[in-house]
């Protein structure tokens, strides 16, 4: 995601892609991808039927998590955003073989949704799960979880609407939880960090992570409605 303070939060890898995922690419795109042209629309027209919730997933990866809620949760829409390939082809696949018609993608530059795309209180919740923690102090200001994203997110977010946010590096956690803290638009009623939300998937990255003993840390916060202040 390149922030609205001009910064690139993604590194810039593509990985190896399949041909299994390029064929999906190819022809799924047209069918379950959201296109950005055409301006900013209701999130219920990105998909073909109406739902009674609506989430957006920045940053999906390889989709395991993404695909696995879209099953789990038909009556929800989920609409993920991913720049690499790999991932968007291996998604487009599930979705036309399982035929999720609530899980569409977008492969973008997460920050162009808000800028070309949505409306405001478009969403009932938000996942970014292991967003890059740029571990290098010099590349700190890559990361996403900061105050100006948080500025640039909530007003797509429906009041009461959830903000969820995974990560296994513990420093980024600490900042993590400090900027959704203490930031006006948001209300953390845990406190500091969540319990893990029972119906989040455990994806293949967290299970190799739990063979290796890294703890996972989730902050889970809300946006304020206008009766909390």
């Amino acid at each position: 995601m390149t922030s609205g303070w001009g910064v690139k939060t993604y590194a810039p890898r593509q990985g190896r892609i399949t041909k299994g995922q390029r064929r999906a690419l190819d022809a799924l795109k047209p069918l379950y991808a959201v296109d950005l042209t055409g301006g900013r629309r209701p999130v219920a027209s990105l998909f073909p039927r109406p739902f009674d919730r609506y989430v957006l997933e920045i940053g999906f990866g390889m989709g395991d998590a993404t695909v696995a809620l879209a099953e789990r949760f038909p009556g929800t829409g989920f609409l993920g955003v991913e720049i690499h390939s790999p991932g968007v082809g291996k998604v487009l696949r599930e979705i036309h073989t399982k035929g999720l018609d609530n899980l569409r993608v977008v492969q973008a530059d997460a920050f162009h949704l808000f800028e070309q795309l949505l409306l405001p209180d478009s969403f009932d919740g938000v996942h970014i799960f292991f967003p890059d923690p740029w571990p290098k102090r010099k590349h700190h200001k890559r990361r996403m979880i900061q105050s100006p994203f948080l500025d640039i997110l909530h007003p797509f977010m429906k009041e009461g609407a959830y903000l969820y946010i995974t990560t296994d590096w513990e420093e980024y956690a600490s900042q993590i939880l400090q900027v959704c803290s203490s930031h006006p638009a948001f209300v953390n009623e845990y406190g500091g960090f969540a319990p893990r939300q029972v119906w989040r998937p455990v994806t293949k990255y967290e299970r190799k992570g739990a063979r290796e003993h890294h703890p996972i840390w989730e902050v889970f916060v809300f946006k304020r409605t206008s009766s909390s202040g």
